[in-house]
C-alpha cells in the first residue's frame, strides 16, 4: 500500500490569533529599595526583542554576552518551532536544530552549548510523550546528545548558573495518565557531564528554575488549589541524596506559576493570576519581604504575559505576549498557513477557521470562521488568495461539500457541544459558483432545512460520494446515533433511516470515497465514559460494524479519537487523537481544551499508524484532498483577519479560586 499523499487542511485552537513577540523590562528603572505591592513608576515600558514575524516565544537571555538583551528563542516562521538567536539591531539567526523533529522548545545557551527539548526520537508506545532533553554545540559539528534516558519523558529543562547541573520536570518512564491540568511530574536533577546520574529532588512539581547551583524553584498546585512556587535546596553536590521537603515560597490567594529565579538569590519573577484581573501578568516576588512588585500590569494591562526569564545580572526580566498592532510587525493572519509535514508527499495546511470541506475539484474550501459568534459559513480559494461569506448571522459548524455538485454545501446550524434535545438542524446551502469572483464579498444562496425542529440535535452531515444521501448524527431518540436521509428533501419525504442504535454517542460520521463504508467516532465500547471515543466503521446498510483499535488491549479504553475522515483513495483514515500524550506543560500556554490533540493517519485494518503533528497545541477538524495545493503569496482581496490576541487562559485556572 502506498504512503499517504495529498493535502490535509486542519484547525489549531487559538493559534491564528497569538501574534507573540518576546519583550523585556529593565528593572533598573524601578527603585531598587522599593519592592512593594504598589504599581511601578509610570515611565516603565517594555522593549520588543523579536521582529514581529510569525510567533516568537519561550526565550532565554544568553549568558556571558556583552550585548544586553541578546536572546535565544522559539519561532514558528518556517512551519514548525525552531531555534533562533537575536541580538539588538540584528535580524534573527537560525541555530542548529534537528531537521526531522516537528517540535523544539525551551532553548537555553550555556558556555557555547544549546540545551533544548525535542521530539525527534519517535516511539511506538501509545500514550507516551516524545519530549526529551538534548544538547548540541552552538557552533559545533551538529552532534546532538540526548540527556534524557531512553524511554523517559522530560519537560521544561533549566540549566544552573555555571552550567554544571540540569533540572527537568520529568514524567519518568510512565505512560501519560491523562493529566493536563497539572502534569504529574517530578523535579529531577542530573549533572550535565553525567546525565545518567539522576536524582529526584521533589516528587511533585514542574517548570524548575535555578538560583546559582544550589537552589531550585518550581511550581505546583497546593492542597487548596492555588498554583504556588516552592523551593528546594541541593545539599549534596554529588547528588547522592534523597527527595527533599520543598518549602513553599509564594502565599495562597494568588496563582503563581512558571517561575524564573533572579541569580542574585533575592527574588523570583513569576506569572500570576489574581482575583479581579482577567489577565496573566509578570510580577517580581521578593524572597525576604514576601511582597510582590507588579511589572506588566501597568504597561499592558489587557494582554496576557507568559513565561518570564531573567538576565544573568538580574537586571532584565523577559517574557512573551501578544505584540499588538504595529506597522513593523505581521498584523494579519493568512487564510491557510503551511505546517511542516513528516510525510514527504503529504501537505499540511493550518486553516484560519474550522471544519473545512473541499469542493469536488478541490479549488475551493468551505469552512466555519467562528464557531461561537454567528460566524456562519465562508469559502476560500484553496490557494488561500480570496475569501467570501456564504452564510452569515448564524452559528454553524461542520460542513460537507457535495462530491457531485459544485453548488451544494451541507452544514450544521445551531450551537455546538449541546445536549440531545437542543435544536440543531442540518442545512442544505445552494448557490451559484459563478459568484465566486474577486469583486464579490458575499455570495447569494438558498437555504433548505433537512431536519425537523422537534427532532433536537442534528449535526455533522457527510454527503455520500454520489450526492444522493446524507449521513448525520441525531439525538432524536434520546441518544446521539447515526441516521441517513435524502440529500435534497431531507426527512420530509419519509426517507429517514436509522443506521446505529444504542445508549451511547455515535458522532462525526464520514462517508468513504467509494461509498462502501462510513467511519465515525463512538463510545459504544464504554457508554459510561462520555469522553472516551474510538473509531468505528459500518456499511451504509448497517452491516459490518467494527471498531478500529489503534491502541491495543486495555490501552484501547483510553482512546479519545475524533474528527475522522478518509484519504482520497479511501485506504487511510485521518483523525485527531490523544495517543501522543502532552508535549509541553499546559499551564505555560494559552487555553487548549485538549492540549493533547494531534493528527494521525491509520489504515482501515488498524495498521500503519503515523503521527502527523507534534506540538503543544490542540489540532483538530481535519479534511483530506488527494492533490497538493499551491498557495498564493498575496491575497487578492487583502481580506485577512487581524491578529487580535484574543485568547483565553486555561479554563481550569480562570474558573478556580479567583471568585471564591
Amino acid at each position: 500500500m502506498l504512503p499517504p499523499t495529498g493535502t490535509i487542511v486542519f484547525n489549531t485552537v487559538g493559534r491564528p490569533q497569538y501574534g507573540f513577540d518576546v519583550f523585556s523590562v529593565d528593572l533598573h528603572h524601578q527603585p531598587p529599595h522599593d519592592i512593594t505591592d504598589h504599581q511601578p513608576p509610570h515611565d516603565i515600558t517594555d522593549h520588543r526583542l523579536t521582529d514581529g514575524v510569525s510567533i516568537n516565544f519561550n526565550a532565554q537571555f544568553i549568558d556571558n554576552d556583552d550585548e544586553q538583551n541578546s536572546i535565544v528563542f522559539i519561532s514558528e516562521r518556517t512551519g514548525s518551532p525552531r531555534f533562533y538567536l537575536t541580538r539588538p539591531g540584528n535580524k534573527p539567526q537560525p541555530l542548529p536544530f534537528i531537521p526531522n523533529s516537528l517540535f523544539h522548545d525551551r532553548p537555553s545557551i550555556k558556555h557555547g552549548k544549546l540545551f533544548f527539548v525535542s521530539t525527534h526520537d519517535e516511539n511506538d508506545t501509545v500514550f507516551k510523550s516524545w519530549s526529551a532533553v538534548y544538547s548540541t554545540g552552538v557552533d559545533g559539528d551538529g552532534t546532538v546528545t540526548r540527556l534524557t534516558p531512553k524511554d523517559v519523558v522530560d519537560y521544561s529543562p533549566a540549566v544552573s548558573l555555571t552550567g554544571k547541573f540540569i533540572a527537568v520536570a520529568s514524567y519518568n518512564s510512565r505512560r501519560w495518565g491523562g493529566d493536563f491540568r497539572e502534569l504529574k511530574t517530578e523535579i529531577v536533577v542530573f549533572p550535565e557531564s553525567n546525565p545518567e546520574n539522576r536524582v529526584i529532588l521533589a516528587e511533585h512539581g514542574g517548570w524548575p528554575t535555578w538560583s546559582q547551583d544550589s537552589t531550585i524553584f518550581f511550581h505546583r498546585i497546593d492542597e487548596a488549589g492555588w498554583w504556588s512556587i516552592f523551593r528546594v535546596e541541593l545539599p549534596d553536590p554529588s547528588l547522592s541524596t534523597s527527595p527533599c521537603t520543598p518549602i513553599r515560597v509564594t502565599p495562597p490567594g494568588v496563582h503563581c506559576f512558571t517561575p524564573a529565579a533572579m541569580h542574585n538569590g533575592k527574588s523570583i519573577a513569576v506569572a500570576t493570576r489574581r482575583r479581579g484581573n482577567n489577565f496573566r501578568h509578570i510580577e517580581i516576588f521578593d524572597l525576604e519581604s514576601k511582597t510582590f512588585q507588579p511589572i506588566t500590569n501597568s504597561i499592558n494591562p489587557s494582554f496576557h504575559h507568559y513565561n518570564p526569564f531573567v538576565s544573568p545580572d538580574s537586571r532584565y526580566v523577559g517574557f512573551h505576549r501578544f505584540r499588538g498592532e504595529s506597522t513593523q510587525s505581521e498584523s494579519t493572519y493568512p487564510h491557510l498557513d503551511r505546517v511542516l509535514s513528516p510525510v514527504q508527499d503529504l501537505q499540511l495546511l493550518r486553516l484560519n477557521g474550522a471544519f473545512p470541506t473541499f469542493s469536488p475539484e478541490g479549488d475551493f474550501i468551505a469552512f466555519n470562521h467562528a464557531l461561537e459568534s454567528n460566524g456562519g459559513v465562508k469559502i476560500i480559494r484553496s490557494n488561500g488568495s480570496k475569501r467570501w461569506t456564504l452564510l452569515k448571522g448564524r452559528t454553524c459548524f461542520h460542513n460537507s461539500w457535495s462530491p457531485t455538485e459544485k453548488h451544494v454545501i451541507y452544514t450544521s446550524i445551531g450551537p455546538i457541544f449541546e445536549s440531545v434535545s437542543k435544536t440543531v438542524q442540518i442545512g442544505r446551502i445552494e448557490f451559484d459558483p459563478v459568484h465566486l469572483t474577486d469583486d464579490n464579498e458575499e455570495i447569494p444562496f438558498t437555504l433548505t432545512i433537512l431536519t425537523r425542529d422537534e427532532t433536537g440535535n442534528n449535526a455533522f452531515p457527510s454527503c455520500s460520494p454520489y450526492g444522493k444521501s446524507i449521513v448525520f448524527r441525531s439525538g432524536r431518540s434520546g441518544y446521539k446515533n447515526l441516521y441517513i436521509v435524502d440529500a435534497v428533501n431531507g426527512e420530509f419525504n419519509g426517507s429517514l433511516r436509522r443506521l446505529t442504535e444504542g445508549n451511547w454517542i455515535d458522532t462525526m460520521p464520514c462517508w468513504s470515497p467509494k461509498g462502501d463504508v462510513i467511519a465515525f467516532s463512538s463510545n459504544m465500547h464504554n457508554p459510561k465514559n462520555a469522553e472516551g471515543f474510538g473509531i468505528y466503521v459500518v456499511g451504509p446498510d448497517g452491516n459490518g460494524l467494527r471498531r478500529i483499535e489503534v491502541a491495543k488491549g486495555v490501552e484501547a479504553e483510553r482512546e479519545r479519537l475524533n474528527h475522522v475522515c478518509f484519504s482520497g483513495d479511501g485506504e487511510w483514515l485521518l483523525f485527531t487523537g490523544n495517543l501522543g500524550g502532552v508535549t509541553a506543560e499546559p499551564v505555560s500556554l494559552p487555553n487548549q481544551f485538549q492540549p493533547y490533540g494531534d493528527l494521525y493517519v491509520v489504515r482501515l485494518d488498524g495498521s500503519g499508524l503515523r503521527r502527523l503533528t507534534c506540538n503543544s497545541y490542540e489540532n483538530g477538524t481535519p479534511m483530506w484532498h488527494d492533490r497538493e495545493l499551491v498557495l498564493c503569496s498575496v491575497d487578492v482581496d487583502g481580506d485577512r483577519d487581524k491578529v487580535t490576541g484574543e485568547f483565553q487562559e486555561p479554563l481550569w485556572i480562570t474558573c478556580e479560586n479567583l471568585d471564591n
